[in-house]
């Protein structure tokens, strides 16, 4: 036959366009199940959950597909035809394929629903994400997760090695590779303890002073320290280089010398006078706080969910 009388017969030649324009969706293939074992179309219509009207034109519609006829319908009922046999058959292979798909679909996200990886730099890993993490746990009990805690280029690396599927930054810049989200923002403070000079300072510190002076310091790498030096334009040498915002603040408190910490890890000490807040000068030290994630993976199941919990998180001043 030529490629003329096909088309004049309403014929589709085989393999002319794509499977979805030659083979009728599951719905109309389930509808047609239906009515093979139930001989009614109103009783098919009402399983799958359609008005009679609408199962009546998908199964025209299937027919003008195929070009056959598939149902005969009368009074007493609908009955296939034999054309309609042969396709019902078909269809519930192509049925229970789909049926085992759909399983193994769900097995999938029922395993990357299982646990999550989270990775985040010190501030935000102590004082932000238990908060996060226990609302996320009231919705999902079943969900494993891992925290693992560094600074802003630990996050990175975690992220990019794919040890982790969400992570949280306080750094200046986004490594190439990740896309991000900024979900809070935080004022970083100067502290010393109550005994120190500056502490009885009456007029506010020069932010040259601050640069000029050795201070106890997080370590490079740190998103602190990164937005700090980019304020200051660069600091001194360091008087203590530490591993920890907890061990940075503890130094403060025992008198080595003054810090610079967010003002999330500093609350408790300043309330109880431990530390004492030295107002500065000619710079503003604040900071975006960041979800970060794989460029092209984003966020899914509970790594969204946890996500989307950020956004209650303190908005800063």
């Amino acid at each position: 036959m030529s490629s003329a009388e096909g088309q004049g017969n309403g014929r589709t030649p085989p393999g002319a366009g794509s499977l979805a324009h030659r083979v009728p969706d599951l719905g109309a293939l389930e509808l047609l199940l239906a009515v093979a074992r139930l001989g009614s179309l109103g009783a098919a219509a009402r399983e799958v959950g359609v008005s009679q009207p609408a199962a009546s034109s998908r199964i025209r519609s299937m027919e003008r597909q195929l070009g056959v006829a598939l149902v005969d319908r009368s009074p007493r009922g609908s009955r296939l035809t034999d054309a309609g046999v042969l396709v019902t058959d078909w269809a519930r292979r192509v049925v229970e394929a789909a049926e085992a798909f759909d399983v193994g679909a769900q097995a999938l996200r029922d395993r990357r629903d299982s646990r999550l990886r989270v990775a985040a730099s010190m501030t935000i890993a102590e004082y932000l994400l238990p908060g996060w993490l226990l609302a996320l746990r009231a919705g999902r009990p079943d969900t494993a997760v891992s925290l693992l805690a560094g600074n802003s280029a630990a996050v990175a690396e975690r992220l990019l090695s794919d040890e982790a599927d969400l992570g949280f930054v306080e750094g200046l810049t986004v490594p190439a590779g990740l896309d991000s989200v900024v979900v809070a923002h935080d004022h970083l403070v100067v502290v010393t303890a109550p005994g120190h000079p500056w502490a009885r300072r009456r007029r506010p510190l020069p932010a040259d002073e601050l640069a000029a002076t050795p201070l106890v310091l997080r370590e490079k790498g740190s998103g602190t320290r990164q937005v700090l030096d980019a304020a200051l334009g660069g600091l001194a040498r360091p008087l203590i280089e530490l591993s920890s915002t907890t061990a940075v603040k503890a130094s403060a408190v025992a008198g080595a010398g003054p810090a610079v910490l967010s003002e999330l890890a500093v609350g408790e000490e300043l309330a109880t006078r431990r530390l004492v807040s030295v107002p500065v000068e000619g710079v503003r030290l604040r900071r975006e706080l960041r979800a970060v994630w794989r460029t092209g993976h984003r966020p899914a199941g509970p790594a969204r969910e946890l996500l989307g919990l950020t956004r209650n998180a303190p908005k800063g001043r």
